[in-house]
Parts: structure tokens; C-alpha cells; sequence
């Protein structure tokens, strides 16, 4: 199942969500230069600088050096990508997904949110493998933030998916809450199923996009809980309903 748009309309112009877009594929620009200058191994020595190795974090984070190179790269780690299809796919979902949420938090609280959820997501991964020298490379993490608040904060959006059954595919609309609770799900057992798997070398943090995906879902339901308080205060004496 791949969504391809949402029909839930945003009221303003999601600055941040096209700012990252134009960041990830400057980046990825950049990625592209090294690579024709230098081929993969210069590209594979400028992961492991500016990529998040969980290695590195663990011993920054044993020392208290919380300024240091290690930091610096879960968040320069958010806007590397380890090819077309892995830069296009997070782009296409933190665009559908992406806009709304930021439409609903405010510009500035949603970047701060976006990359708290990065943040989020790559210690999830150190948690599961913490000795791991390979850098972890992409904006998934963060975009899975994204997704968990979205499941929370409009779970009946209708997303336009590409839906496959066996050889064959169709155009569906698809409640949020079934298409992102797929992609979760799937999240989980391939997860479970490669327990060490990552890399930006063909394999997925899987634990990222999880721990990412849970951030979500808590600020989502933080804010719902918040909003029907609001709500609750807001309203008149004797009132019902």
C-alpha cells in the first residue's frame, strides 16, 4: 500500500514541511557531487562523518560530551539519503503527511517537533544496537514523527493509496488510520523479524521509524487530550454535548 496524496485541505502554506523538502534535496545534491568527484567511497567516509553512528552516540552519551561530532550528526543524519528511491519515498510521505501536522502545530512548533523526533528515533536505534559502527543516514525517523501524529490528529482523512493485490494494483481511498497503521505494523514485524537491521548500506532502521512513530502518536495525543480540555473550559455553564 502506497499513498500517493490526502484529501485533508491544510489553511495555510507549510513553510517548514517545503523548507525540509529543499533542504534534503540540496543535501542529496551534495551527495551527488561527492559521489562523481570522489565515487562511493568518498560518499561512504562522508556518512560515517555527518551520518548518526550509534557507536559514537553511546560513548558521547557514557562521557556527557553532548556538543560533539556524535550530536552534530543525528542532525545532520535527518537530511542524508542513501539513494533516489530512499530520498523520493521519505520525501513523497513527509510531503502528504508532513503539511497537515505542521498546519495543526504552527510553523515553528512543528519543526521543533520535527527534529525532537528525529532525535527520538535515532536513540531508539542506539538503544537496540548500541556497539554499531554504520551510520544511520535519512529523514525517516523524523517523517515517522510525523506519521504518529497524523494517525492521532486526523485518523479519518480519506489517503489516495496505491493498493496491490498480488499482480494486480488499484487506486483506493483509505482511511489514515488503516494505511499508517499498515506502514506501522509492517514497521514492527520487519522490526522483530531483522532485529539488527540498518544501515546506509541497502538495510532499514527499522527501530528508528518505531521509536520515531511513537513520539508521534504521544504529542498527537498530547495535543488531543489538550485541545478537549480547552474545549471542555470553553464552554458555558449547563451546557451539554
Amino acid at each position: 500500500m502506497i499513498p500517493l496524496r490526502d484529501r485533508n485541505p491544510t489553511r495555510r502554506t507549510a513553510i517548514v514541511t517545503f523548507g525540509l523538502i529543499g533542504a534534503c534535496f540540496a543535501v542529496f545534491a551534495l551527495e551527488l557531487s561527492i559521489t562523481a568527484t570522489g565515487g562511493d567511497g568518498a560518499l561512504e567516509t562522508f556518512f560515517q562523518r555527518w551520518g548518526a553512528v550509534p557507536a559514537d552516540i553511546t560513548a558521547a552519551l557514557s562521557t556527557g560530551n553532548l556538543a560533539g561530532q556524535a550530536t552534530v550528526g543525528i542532525f545532520a543524519s535527518m537530511f542524508l539519503h542513501g539513494g533516489w528511491l530512499h530520498l523520493l519515498g521519505n520525501m513523497l510521505f513527509l510531503w502528504i503527511f508532513g503539511n497537515n501536522v505542521e498546519d495543526r502545530l504552527g510553523s515553528l512548533p512543528y519543526l521543533l517537533f520535527y527534529l525532537v523526533g528525529g532525535i527520538a528515533a535515532a536513540l531508539t536505534q542506539v538503544v537496540i544496537d548500541p556497539r554499531s559502527d554504520v551510520p544511520l543516514v535519512g529523514a525517516s525517523g523524523a517523517i515517522a514523527a510525523a506519521l504518529g501524529a497524523y494517525i492521532v490528529l486526523f485518523p479519518g482523512a480519506r489517503i489516495l493509496s496505491l493498493v496491490f493485490l498480488g499482480f494486480f494494483y488499484q487506486l483506493l481511498e483509505v482511511p489514515a488510520i488503516i494505511v499508517l497503521g499498515f506502514w506501522f505494523g509492517l514497521q514492527l514485524l520487519s522490526g522483530f523479524a531483522a532485529f539488527d537491521a540498518e544501515t546506509a548500506q541497502g538495510g532499514v532502521a527499522f527501530f528508528a521509524h518505531i521509536g520515531g512513530f511513537v513520539f508521534g502518536l504521544a504529542v498527537g495525543l498530547l495535543l488531543r487530550i489538550v485541545r478537549a480540555g480547552t474545549r471542555r473550559r470553553g464552554r458555558p455553564a449547563g451546557s451539554m454535548g
